[in-house]
């Protein structure tokens, strides 16, 4: 027998269950279909090695994950997977589009990066709801005092806070030029700061891959250099050189804004050394991070025109 596409036998199966007779089985139906998404589905697409046909299969699921919200609001697994599906989704496409445009066409890369920051607060508002059954009021106290916020959160929490912050940062690095994005800076922060207190070994280094970023900006906006450059040698100690993500995001955050142009390439050509094969449960991850590096390493005499020598890179 011939097997049916998902994207035939999925919408069949949500109409069945719209169809079923008796509200608990249809509920118990949906709460199977929901546990399995928000266990099973992440790993599946994480472990591919074809961005592409990400690309393609991913807002499907994402519409799924959504039309079971409606049915299962709730469902704090679901809620998280959203979050974690539109995050990544923003970050892997829109924005890295943007980036490989260049300044080709500015309409159509606004337009782009204008479609990630929508998708990562449309991720960051099911990680909230998600914080807020878990703790009822915490979406608010971060807004209020996000250092007192989160005292109460467990080891367990930690892929909520994780995915919370990541969805709210990238809101806000692709929307600096709004200040009702930028004030909310300090909760980003307070999710962070409590992930890795709480467990900095997550995701293979992932939390400290992140702060990266975060501390690459500024000091006026609270960064630090220091700072950044402890959190990429312990993202690549912890993910044990299998992660192309910390050699891209130093290379980008501190080497580039630095004007050192042999360790921006040097961190590329790092990234681009990394076998996906090494941790197959990375593979979607490296080949989008190393897709950047190959980009970055091919427009690095435009990125360095004019720049002042430096030296900061490992």
């Amino acid at each position: 027998m011939r097997t049916r596409s998902p994207r035939l036998l999925l919408p069949l199966l949500l109409l069945a269950l719209g169809t079923a007779p008796g509200c608990s089985f249809r509920r118990l139906a949906m709460t199977g279909l929901a546990d399995s998404l928000a266990g099973e589905g992440p790993t599946v697409f994480a472990s591919d090695d074809d961005p592409e046909l990400i690309r393609d299969a991913a807002p499907f699921s994402l519409k799924l994950i959504e039309a079971l919200l409606v049915e299962l609001p709730e469902h704090r697994g679901l809620l998280l997977s959203a979050c974690s599906g539109f995050t990544q989704y923003a970050y892997a496409f829109p924005q890295a589009d943007a980036e490989l445009a260049g300044n080709t066409d500015y309409a159509r890369v606004e337009a782009l990066r204008t479609r990630a920051r929508r998708l990562y607060t449309r991720g960051r508002d099911d990680c909230l709801r998600a914080l807020e059954l878990r703790h009822p009021g915490v979406g608010e106290a971060l807004l209020r005092a996000p250092e007192d916020a989160l005292g109460w959160a467990e080891p367990a929490d930690v892929p909520l806070l994780y995915w919370t912050g990541a969805s709210w940062g990238g809101a806000i690095a692709l929307g600096l030029d709004r200040p009702d994005l930028v004030a909310d800076l300090p909760a980003v922060r307070a999710l962070f700061a409590r992930a890795l207190a709480l467990d900095e070994s997550w995701g293979h280094g992932a939390i400290h891959a992140a702060l990266i970023s975060l501390d690459a900006v500024p000091e006026a906006m609270g960064g630090s250099r220091a700072r950044a450059r402890q959190h990429f040698e312990r993202a690549v100690e912890l993910s044990e050189g299998a992660s192309a993500a910390p050699y891209v995001s130093y290379a980008v955050g501190v080497a580039l804004p630095g004007g050192d142009r042999a360790g921006f390439e040097r961190l590329l050509e790092q990234a681009l050394a990394v076998d996906p094969e090494r941790d197959p449960s990375q593979r979607l991850a490296n080949a989008i991070a190393q897709r950047r590096a190959r980009h970055l390493l091919a427009s690095a005499g435009a990125l360095f025109a004019g720049a002042p020598a430096g030296g900061d890179a490992p």
